[in-house]
C-alpha cells in the first residue's frame, strides 16, 4: 500500500519536485534489493500520512537515478535527507526509529 501522500522523484524532476518545494521534502534514497531500505519504507509511508500538508515525502529509486544521489554524496542506504527552501537540512544514514525521524522533521518545521 502506497500513500497518495508519497512521491517517486528521478533525476528528472529531483529540482522542480524537491528543492522547489515550498514545503520541507523529506527524500528517502533507496533500492529494491536493501533489507534495512524495505524495513523503514512502512515508516516513510506513515510519515507521508503524518505530515500531509506540511511536509513532502518522496522516495528516489538510487539504482535508477544515480545522478542525484552521486551529487548529494550518498554513500549508504537507506538515507533520508531533509531539504528546506532547497537546502539540506537533516541526514539520516540507516534504518532509524520512526520517532528520530519525526524529532529532527519537527526540528526543521520550528526552523
Amino acid at each position: 500500500m502506497t500513500s497518495t501522500n508519497l512521491l517517486h522523484v528521478t533525476d528528472a524532476d529531483f529540482a522542480s519536485t524537491v528543492l522547489e518545494s515550498k514545503l520541507p521534502v523529506l527524500v528517502d534514497f533507496w533500492a529494491e534489493w536493501c533489507g534495512p531500505c524495505r524495513m523503514i519504507a512502512p515508516i516513510v509511508e506513515e510519515l507521508a500520512r503524518d505530515y500531509a500538508g506540511r511536509v513532502v515525502v518522496a522516495k528516489m529509486d538510487t539504482d535508477a537515478n544515480p545522478q542525484t544521489p552521486f551529487k548529494y554524496g550518498i554513500m549508504g542506504i537507506p538515507t533520508l535527507i531533509i531539504f528546506k527552501d532547497g537546502k539540506e537540512k537533516e541526514r539520516i544514514v540507516g534504518a532509524v526509529p520512526k520517532a528520530m525521524i519525526t524529532r529532527k522533521l519537527d526540528a526543521v518545521l520550528k526552523d
